[in-house]
């Protein structure tokens, strides 16, 4: 039962975090180190958000109360892949690859709305190795080294025609945590903690759409610290539940190129969030036969009711989701959807809220294939 439903329960967490905790992506899982033996995968995600919203307040004469947004969602991939393998009884290891920040938002040219043709994206890569050591009595901990890259860029016309360009920075980190595993009754604890990465991204920035280019300068932030609380455990044959509780310290980040923040839009960061997130996810999964398996989750996260920037408009929400897993020998293949209701949300400018996003979702889908060597 442990080999059969710990993919559809790590699929249904994963896809999960799509659109949940600001930036978040995939959740930074470490479920790959309680595979059994040598086993490696790959997965492919995709996320489809539908984000509109309204201005509640005019900005100058060109731009009154009551302009449409239009549909600002862009729909983007996501890839990872994971190797795992014991050294000897008690040694294993892993290698995670993994997008764990990712956004993207494109305000529709021509809408009348003050943000028209605005746009930014936000990409990160990383390359996690853990070392597990795994107690007499089903213990284990695990540690290990995190390397991740960032870029970004954005495009923000009512601040003069303002665009920048982040170049990539690569930034280390660690991971650390301890689990508690009882196979027999398909029954795993873990508690994993990720720790903030620090970044110095070479930036160019430029008004005027381009015709004025100051000199570089470096953006200095952190992708944040968080904390990851999984379990799974059987409660009759060939049935599990599962669960999690994910913490991201997201208060401390902030994006703050030195043109857009000292003089455009004095006082307020490009990208930043008020408040901490923490994400609830639950579920259960069952075998049907030796080869399908099925598991079914929801997800909640706060409403915060602070006000964001208007290249992050998402505070919060619900989701359900659904995942199937098919075993044909060593083979495993997972695919997930999952529904997520985007919490409403305010946006604001240089502090005055600006914009209501409300009844918003996104879709997010994802498959893994992994085998066990």
């Amino acid at each position: 039962m442990r080999t059969y439903l710990t993919s559809a329960a790590a699929l249904c967490l994963a896809t999960g975090s799509a659109h949940a905790g600001a930036l978040d992506r995939t959740g930074q899982s470490v479920d790959v180190l309680f595979e059994t033996g040598r086993y490696g995968e790959f997965s492919l995600g995709s996320i489809s958000p539908d984000v509109k919203g309204v201005s509640t307040r005019a900005l100058g004469a060109t731009f009154p109360a009551g302009g449409q947004s239009g549909d600002i969602g862009v729909s983007n991939f996501n890839f990872g892949a994971a190797y795992k393998a014991d050294l000897n009884e008690v040694w294993s290891y892993a290698i995670i690859l993994d997008q764990p920040f990712k956004a993207e938002v494109e305000y529709p040219a021509g809408t009348g709305y003050f943000a028209q043709g605005s746009n930014a994206t936000f990409d990160s890569f990383a390359i996690t190795t853990l070392f597990q050591y795994n107690f007499q009595g089903g213990f284990s901990v695990y540690g290990g080294p995190r390397l991740q890259a960032t870029e970004a860029s954005a495009k923000i016309g009512f601040a003069r025609g303002y665009d920048v360009e982040a170049d990539r920075d690569w930034g280390l980190g660690l991971v650390a945590g301890v689990a508690y595993e009882r196979p027999e009754i398909a029954l795993r604890v873990s508690l994993t903690y990720s720790s903030e990465i620090s970044h110095s991204n070479d930036v160019l920035e430029s008004i005027n759409n381009g015709a004025t280019v100051f000199p570089g300068s470096v953006a200095d932030f952190e992708t944040p610290q968080s904390v990851n609380l999984a379990f799974q455990t059987g409660v009759a044959e060939d049935t599990i539940v599962f669960g999690g509780i994910r913490w991201v310290d997201w208060s401390d980040f902030e994006l703050s190129p030195e043109r857009y923040a000292s003089s455009l839009i004095a006082g307020q960061p490009l990208l930043s969030y008020a408040d901490d997130t923490t994400t609830y996810t639950l579920g259960v999964g069952r075998r049907l036969n030796e080869n399908w398996s099925l598991a079914a989750s929801v997800g909640y996260e706060k409403n915060t009711g602070s006000l964001f920037t208007n290249l992050g408009p998402a505070d919060g929400g619900e989701s359900i989701g659904l995942a199937v897993i098919y075993t044909q020998g060593k083979m495993k293949i997972t695919t997930g959807i999952k529904y997520l209701r985007i919490g409403d949300t305010t946006t604001a400018v240089q502090g005055t809220p600006s914009t209501v996003f409300n009844d918003n979702d996104a879709l997010a889908i994802g498959v893994k294939v992994g085998y066990s060597f």
